[in-house]
């Protein structure tokens, strides 16, 4: 009896409880964006896994399943031959007159992956070496053009990320080498490049470096400048040397500033196509491409494999964020600096700086401008023969029989490339405004619900999709996209590149809801203000410059995105991968007319929102002190 009177009892306190805790808006947002994270995060992962063992008409796995037995799942025939052919089955091909036999998974995984976890740890270790030795110069000496240099230095990583893949082409292809026209090197100069140095893993992990160094000079400089001067001089004032000072106090607390950019790059790195695309490197990524008409069951054990490799970075960032040392890098007795004179050095270290840069952040707009007046892109012997020089790559807009043209009218006229670039911004902006609102989101509920263990969720599977390779996101999506008919739509670009940028805008919003004092917020509630009115006339006005970070880094990312979007529409859709469809016909001209195009928009874009907003990647690191 007493049972039968206890259960209704205890049913009504359960609902009570989950009403009153559904009764703040933080706690049902929170529900709900975790529902839909859930559900557009973890639902393109099982089905790229149950992709791995259908059977796809046409292609090898169609073929395979006569030799091996599949099985009834519902109304679908299922095979494990994907999987067991990729491990254990061999191939033949012909070199010359003899016959060689190899394995599979040698040719279509193992070489890949072993390619792909080098040129990460090799741009990891390039990237924190070249942007944390330019974060201490910039914040803790007295380097001179600190604001140029400062500004510089991230233009790698705001511009398309196979730039410099084809500024390394440009200057370092030769004839005889890479095959092709001479580069800048082999005109001018006559100077050959190795092999070695033109294409595969080593210019490659040089390029990915040079890309992602601006992750390590905002994370690490960020540390660096707000670092307690107190630290240091007690270390000097106990006369230890400077290396020891550097290594027993400066280096542990820059620490978790490294280990987030490890984590960060080597992600990005393993998922990059278009590097190794253009410098000629077998990587995960590139073989996926190459696979995915014949053998499409067994390239999506590599995009699942790739996938391993973010959840083991989230894995790995959990542990490390949550087992770290906590050190005060500011205190209430001293918020300055020390600075290091360079003496003389200053001045040969700030033109050592000024060349680099300018070789990676103005010498591919140049080269690109360059090539687009060009009559044969890529052959530079108008060094000698100016005269040489033509606009039709630009103006040509009816004789579209001109020779090299191919049908395609010059680039101010071409229609075909106007409507991508507009297609592109369209896609740019849904995403922006969706990743960044949502981002928002995230960040302010789980800062309300920072102890929460649904909270820590929701905010790891905002973020798992930024650990995850960009190709493996859009192989997701385009298994998912093709089954729902959605491929080839602005929809599916959306779908995907708000999944993929959400985690810009949370982790940016999540940083700036955690600096603010729950006493504004709870005086607005005893003044019985509304939710809606607390955040657009409280805490969105004060953390303005953040959330409009959040909003800004999707736009500008999505502008250049090609790795993610390159499987989930036509060549015509986006601009990125109407560029890619010109380099693949040949027509590099155009497609450096495109690259001027991107890369001059996303740096006027940059301009106008850091004027108007104040909002930019380098502010508050050191690069406003001339």
């Amino acid at each position: 009896m007493s049972n039968n009177t206890s259960r209704p009892g205890s049913l009504s306190k359960r609902l009570n409880r989950v009403k009153t805790y559904l009764s703040k808006p933080q706690n049902a947002i929170l529900l709900a964006l975790g529902i839909m994270l859930t559900i557009t995060t973890v639902f393109p992962m099982i089905t790229i896994l149950r992709d791995t063992v259908l059977i796809h008409p046409g292609s090898k796995d169609a073929v395979g399943t006569a030799l091996e037995s599949s099985f009834d799942f519902g109304s679908e025939k299922l095979t494990s031959y994907n999987w067991t052919n990729l491990f254990t089955g061999t191939i033949t091909t012909r070199v010359g007159r003899t016959r060689v036999t190899r394995s599979v998974a040698d040719v279509y995984l193992w070489t890949p992956l072993l390619n792909s976890v080098l040129i990460s740890i090799f741009a990891c270790f390039g990237s924190i070496l070249y942007g944390g030795i330019f974060a201490y110069l910039v914040t803790r000496t007295n380097l001179k053009c600190k604001k140029y240099l400062s500004s510089i230095f991230i233009f790698p990583y705001i511009m398309p990320q196979w730039t410099l893949a084809v500024v390394w082409q440009n200057l370092f292809n030769s004839n005889v080498v890479t095959g092709g026209s001479n580069g800048l090197l082999a005109n001018m100069f006559g100077i050959t490049m190795p092999q070695w140095w033109c294409e595969g893993i080593f210019p490659v992990s040089v390029v990915l470096a040079i890309h992602y160094a601006p992750f390590a000079y905002i994370l690490i400089g960020g540390i660096f400048r707000n670092m307690d001067a107190n630290l240091e001089e007690a270390a000097t004032i106990l006369n230890s040397p400077r290396w020891k000072t550097f290594l027993r106090v400066t280096l542990p607390l820059i620490k978790p500033a490294i280990l987030s950019t490890i984590l960060l790059v080597f992600s990005s790195a393993m998922g990059s196509y278009p590097i190794p695309h253009y410098l000629k490197l077998n990587t995960l990524s590139t073989q996926y491409v190459a696979m995915k008409g014949d053998r499409i069951g067994q390239a999506s054990i590599l995009a699942v494999i790739m996938m391993l490799f973010g959840f083991i970075i989230l894995i790995i960032n959990q542990r490390t964020t949550s087992g770290r040392k906590n050190f005060t890098t500011v205190t209430g007795k001293s918020g300055q600096t020390s600075v290091v004179n360079l003496r003389a050095w200053k001045y040969i270290l700030s033109v050592i700086l000024i060349l680099t840069t300018l070789a990676t952040g103005i010498l591919p707009i140049v080269l690109f401008a360059i090539e687009t007046f060009l009559p044969n892109p890529g052959d530079y012997s108008f060094l000698t023969n100016a005269s040489s020089l033509t606009s039709k790559w630009w103006l040509t807009s009816e004789n579209i029989t001109e020779s090299g043209m191919y049908g395609n009218k010059g680039i101010l006229y071409n229609q075909q490339i106007w409507n991508a670039f507009a297609g592109t911004l369209f896609v740019a902006i849904c995403c922006a405004l969706v990743a960044g609102t949502i981002g928002t989101l995230v960040g302010y509920c789980v800062s309300k619900n920072r102890r929460s263990k649904w909270a820590a969720y929701v905010n790891n599977m905002a973020f798992l999709p930024y650990l995850m390779p960009s190709l493996a996101v859009g192989v997701a999506f385009f298994v998912v996209g093709s089954n729902m008919g959605l491929y080839d739509t602005f929809l599916l670009l959306i779908l995907a590149g708000t999944v993929k940028y959400i985690p810009f805008a949370s982790r940016s919003a999540l940083n700036s809801m955690m600096q603010l004092s729950g006493e504004l917020e709870e005086a607005a509630i005893i003044l019985d203000i509304p939710w809606w009115k607390r955040m657009t006339q409280i805490i969105i006005p004060i953390q303005k410059t953040s959330i409009i970070s959040g909003y800004l880094l999707p736009f500008m990312t999505c502008l250049r995105e090609l790795t993610l979007f390159m499987l989930l529409c036509g060549q015509g859709r986006i601009i990125t991968t109407m560029l890619d469809y010109f380099d693949e016909m040949g027509l590099y001209a155009f497609s450096s007319g495109i690259n001027l195009i991107l890369i001059v928009s996303i740096l006027i874009f940059n301009y106008f929102v850091n004027k108007l907003t104040g909002a930019s990647l380098d502010s508050g690191i050191g690069g406003g002190k001339k």
